[in-house]
């Protein structure tokens, strides 16, 4: 091919870069015979343009060295580059070229250096030259002050705005969107209403821009109905019009409304984008709509919006919530980019489908790559407490301290909630200290009390926050009736109920009462607990009726506890632990027959319980123990420890011996409810520790009475204290004795 004229080329040049084709447009450029000063800025332009921003650079560079004197276009090009990157230092350099080439005074290249520096975050820079412009145009106000807004300084940017008509300058569609977003990003309702107010006034009102803009403000604020009118007169809804109506639902907790507004959204034949997919998804995730939401995964492939981190982000979380770990592991992998939330997404996704140890095993591999925030360490915190991992917790408290992050938001909270959740109230009680101001802090120390049946402890705190003037919320009552509840403290706990409204204003609510059931229950006030229930204001729950059944299984009263078996299935027919009490009832009574029916009925609607497993943690590493686990490097230790204590146990009980022999009726109970994983976790304790040392054991299911009893002989044989925290409070033997006083277990198996 002969060279191209530099007409001719630079026609072509123009064509092909504004149909983003920038392979041809290279060609081209490579065949012409010369090029000129706006043969270089196009294609500058296009790479800048399409974010080819280091090509664009370096083709600026060239054209320096091949002599070619840039113009008044080619710096906004390449200061349009710097603030992509952004690349601060590369733009303190044009900016020394362009005063060079005296360009210094011409007004498109000071806005494109103002807009450079707010990219960069240097706020002062661009208001400098900004204040020392001669002359100023609508786009310079601009600049400054949706830079001011894009580095969060919104007070400035609000007063530069307020100056601007100041100056002769009215603000365009522009300025107000940019000014409407910074009051959405305050949540200022009354300004907000005042800047709607000016807006309608102004010709460029009924453009649709700004219409969205306000929806997302009145969203944001929560006057959800407000965005709704000014949503129903658009009559040209685009999709961020769509997109924000549905975020703006999503956001204020109507996720029903998100998904209705989605498929009105697609009868009118308007295609989503990845924001609109997230905020689908993410009501998907609200509502459980897993179908839904693979279908809206199928469109993002579709539409190529997959690629997006936003949308594998929603749909991790979809698919976690959804009880799909394996799916959203599957998204997680295929990320090529992954971000903070990412990470941080697929860990609290592990952790809520009871894989916490490979939730740790992430936060590991995420350092690598990553910078953990806040939420990324309370979810990590949380799988911490879930499998009793201490050093872990400790490493992540000394993260903390390291990066100045101790008071960040709800961090200290979880650190405390580890802490007790680990049965170190030492150091719970030293973070406490620190905090004594927020009353979660108050409620999460009262939850250990409860935990550990403390309820003379729990009592105490109580006092001391009413005299710290910290006001209790309904959640201390809860965690203040539990503890009453497994101390039997029954006046002390119906006095707080009956204090509640009258001295403290709140409200009992089903919670408090299914607390008052369990209260009333335990302390072998049966009769008086179902009569409570009849009373109440309010139509009783499935754990109400849950609290009664339980009390009925302690305390053998059969015909009570049909009563509310009957009435937990028809409450709730699906909830699994409530098939596990009944299935308790009926076996701790010899009803057998009744036993089989749940279990069929369990496996009909797909019901399925974990299997048994078992945390230690023995110098710094947590290993876990599935319920007949023989996999593990020590089985054959573990297991010949175990069968030690049973003979000694059957020799020293010989009445009872029985118990610790095979029954395959109830080893059958045992393991689908207890799956005495813990017992193997303490025999590694027993082979891999010092002599003397505590022994901390975490569990997945309620324990059984034979573990109890075993567990209880143990450390009366060894003389070491053996903790054992199983799904509903601890358990601490010493000595042959346990601090439940052997009443919180499952029955006898």
């Amino acid at each position: 091919m002969t060279k191209l004229s530099l007409r001719l080329g630079n026609a072509l040049l123009s064509m092909f870069v504004r149909l983003g084709n920038l392979g041809d447009a290279w060609y081209v450029f490579g065949k012409m015979e010369e090029r000129d000063v706006f043969s270089w800025n196009v294609l500058i332009g296009g790479y800048a343009k399409n974010g080819y921003f280091d090509e664009a650079l370096d083709l600026y560079q060239r054209m320096l060295w091949v002599g070619i004197r840039p113009d008044v276009y080619t710096f906004p090009c390449v200061l349009r580059t710097c603030g992509g990157l952004p690349d601060w230092r590369m733009g303190r350099e044009i900016h020394a070229h362009v005063i060079r080439f005296s360009y210094d005074s011409e007004i498109d290249v000071v806005n494109a250096l103002i807009t450079m520096y707010v990219k960069c975050g240097d706020v002062c820079s661009a208001r400098v030259l900004f204040d020392g412009m001669s002359k100023r145009d609508r786009i310079s106000w601009n600049a400054m002050i949706s830079g001011y807004f894009e580095n969060g300084e919104f007070l400035e940017g609000l007063m530069l705005f307020s100056s601007m008509r100041e100056f002769g300058f009215f603000p365009d569609l522009m300025t107000m969107t940019s000014v409407i977003s910074a009051c959405e990003a305050l949540g200022d309702e009354r300004l907000g209403r005042a800047l709607h107010g000016y807006v309608s006034r102004m010709e460029f009102y009924s453009d649709v821009s700004a219409h969205n803009s306000l929806i997302q403000l009145y969203s944001a604020i929560g006057s959800w109905e407000e965005a709704e009118k000014i949503f129903d007169r658009i009559q040209c809804k685009d999709v961020v019009s769509w997109t924000a109506m549905i975020s703006g639902y999503e956001s204020n907790g109507f996720p029903e409304k998100a998904v209705m507004t989605y498929k009105m959204m697609e009868l009118e034949g308007v295609m989503p984008d990845e924001i609109t997919i997230a905020s689908v998804l993410s009501a998907c995730t609200s509502l459980g709509l897993l179908e839904m939401g693979v279908k809206l995964q199928h469109l993002a492939e579709r539409r190529g919006l997959i690629a997006y981190v936003i949308v594998s982000n929603t749909l991790i979380d979809l698919y976690s919530k959804c009880n799909c770990i394996d799916k959203a592991l599957e998204i997680f992998h295929r990320i090529p980019d992954k971000n903070v939330i990412s990470w941080t997404s697929i860990i609290l996704g592990l952790r809520i489908n009871n894989r916490s140890l490979e939730a740790l095993i992430f936060f590991r591999e995420m350092k690598r790559h990553q910078d953990p925030n806040s939420v990324t360490l309370m979810s990590v915190l949380s799988a911490c407490s879930r499998i009793g991992a201490l050093m872990c917790g400790k490493e992540i408290h000394a993260y903390v301290l390291r990066n100045g992050m101790e008071f960040h938001g709800f961090l200290p909270n979880a650190l405390l909630d580890f802490y007790v959740r680990c049965g170190r109230m030492a150091p719970a009680l030293n973070l406490f200290n620190t905090q004594k101001e927020d009353v979660t802090a108050w409620n999460i120390l009262l939850t250990g009390y409860a935990q550990r049946g403390q309820g003379a402890l729990a009592i105490e705190l109580f006092d001391g926050m009413i005299s710290s003037r910290v006001k209790p919320d309904e959640i201390t009552f809860i965690s203040l009736l539990r503890a009453c509840s497994r101390s039997g403290l029954v006046t002390e706990g119906l006095g707080y109920l009956n204090s509640m409204e009258s001295k403290y204003c709140i409200v009992p609510n089903l919670k408090h009462y299914a607390c008052v059931v369990d209260l009333l229950g335990r302390a072998g006030l049966v009769k008086d607990a179902y009569d409570f229930i009849l009373s109440l204001p309010v139509k009783p729950d499935s754990a109400i009726w849950g609290a009664l059944l339980n009390s009925c299984r302690i305390h053998r009263q059969v015909e009570l506890g049909e009563l509310a078996a009957r009435h937990i299935l028809e409450t709730d027919d699906r909830g699994v632990g409530y098939y596990v009490l009944l299935c308790n009832f009926y076996s701790d009574n010899g009803r057998w027959d009744e036993v089989v029916r749940l279990r069929k009925i369990m496996i009909e609607k797909g019901l399925t319980i974990d299997p048994g497993c078992s945390w230690i943690e023995v110098k710094g590493n947590v290993h876990a123990f599935l319920s007949g686990d023989n996999l593990h490097p020590q089985s054959k230790e573990i297991n010949a420890v175990l069968e030690g204590f049973y003979e000694k146990m059957k020799a020293a009980h010989p009445s009872k011996s029985e118990r610790y022999t095979v029954n395959e009726v109830n080893d059958s109970k045992a393991e689908i409810f207890c799956g005495h994983s813990e017992r193997l976790a303490i025999a590694f304790g027993l082979i891999n520790t010092a002599p003397g040392t505590p022994i901390w054991v975490t569990k997945n299911l309620y324990m059984c009475k034979s573990c109890h009893d075993t567990i209880k002989f143990i450390s009366e044989v060894v003389r070491r204290e053996i903790a054992v925290r199983d799904t509903e409070q601890f358990h601490h033997f010493k000595d042959g004795r346990c601090t439940c006083g052997d009443e919180n277990y499952l029955g006898e198996t």
